[in-house]
């Protein structure tokens, strides 16, 4: 069997890393080393499953009933989304992953398991519901440009019974796995009840749980490990729980990092990058690596995909969020909900050079 890797404490990494307003090749030769064993993180993804579909075709013309294009149809094709995003990222840089989550027995949830076995995801965590539909997600693309997305989903909770089967496999596969994934896209299996019996029984286990949080759902999260907002869900979970308004990044950052006893806030501010924030006392502003973005659709997915990954190969949090960094700007540059490969990320780190400050 193989060894398990301990994930270290959280900390800020050392100033000769990043000397002369860039990032020595000292760091670049660790994260280098992490993303080259990959192969041998083992995550578990807990959370919402959806059907991506995507209808590509061109506009010609505009409707002579309505001010609205045309669309010709030339083709579509299917993806797996939500949190079997985040395991398509894992997969597709060489992880093992085992998502676990719920699916309709209809024509979607068809759908779904097939484009799942297709790209050589672990079925064993699908937990089948006759009485609720597959959420799908349906885009409209032209030359392109994406013109509409229509979501048909239920966002009720789902019932006992498929928490329970889930709640069974997350048992049966926790021994072997290094890190826990919660992808909380507010569509019914994330409840708070379930997520602290989840938290409860990874922490006795020994292994982190990292949160892609819904900021209504901020309250659930107390004792995770790791959360990754963007800029907009972290204010609103911080003003959500005080009668602030207007408060400053950093307030945010390091009133969630308290309220929640976690380890790090890894928080994405778009065009600025991402803010770190560590138990520890440290604060660190990654710039963007992102050189032109196409399409935001999945980074949040690639981000903690990476972040586990990374943790779960010996990472330092920094170096970590780092390599989630750059995994991001990749990501962004395709249409899509696309993934990176390792030889793009590899690459990636060879040419950085981003001015990343860390302070207290």
């Amino acid at each position: 069997m193989k060894k398990r890797t301990r994930i270290p404490s959280a900390g800020p990494g050392s100033s000769a890393d990043f000397q002369g307003g860039g990032v020595s090749q000292a760091l670049k030769n660790r994260m280098q080393e992490r993303i080259e064993r990959f192969g041998e993180a083992r995550v578990l993804v807990v959370g919402d499953f959806i059907l991506d579909q995507f209808i590509w075709g061109k506009v010609e013309r505009i409707s002579p009933e309505a001010p609205v294009p045309v669309v010709h149809v030339q083709r579509e094709s299917y993806m797996t989304g939500g949190s079997l995003n985040v395991a398509n990222n894992i997969r597709t840089l060489g992880g093992t992953v085992y998502p676990c989550g719920v699916v309709g027995r209809d024509r979607e949830g068809r759908m779904l398991v097939k484009v799942i076995r297709r790209e050589g995801i672990e079925t064993g965590g699908i937990v089948f519901d006759p009485k609720r539909p597959t959420s799908i997600k349906t885009r409209i693309i032209a030359q392109t440009q994406q013109l509409v997305r229509f979501d048909r989903e239920k966002t009720d909770d789902i019932s006992d019974a498929d928490r329970k089967k889930i709640f069974q496999f997350i048992r049966h596969r926790l021994a072997s796995v290094d890190v826990v994934i919660i992808e909380d896209y507010g569509k019914g299996v994330i409840g708070p009840q379930f997520l602290k019996e989840i938290i409860a029984l990874a922490k006795k286990a020994g292994k982190p749980v990292l949160v892609d949080p819904k900021d209504k759902h901020f309250s659930y999260y107390r004792g995770v490990t790791v959360i990754t907002p963007n800029r907009k869900e972290a204010v609103t979970m911080y003003e959500n729980g005080t009668a602030r308004r207007g408060a400053s990044l950093d307030e945010v950052g390091r009133g969630l990092l308290k309220r929640l006893g976690a380890e790090a806030i890894l928080i994405t501010v778009g065009e600025d990058g991402m803010m770190l924030y560590e138990r520890r006392g440290a604060r660190t502003h990654i710039p963007t690596a992102a050189r032109e973005v196409y399409d935001v659709s999945g980074a949040g997915d690639t981000v903690i995909a990476v972040l586990a990954m990374a943790l779960a190969v010996g990472a330092k949090m920094l170096e970590a969020a780092m390599i989630a960094n750059l995994a991001a700007g990749i990501v962004v540059g395709k249409l899509g909900t696309a993934t990176v490969q390792v030889q793009e990320l590899q690459e990636a780190v060879r040419q950085c050079a981003l001015d990343v400050k860390t302070s207290r």
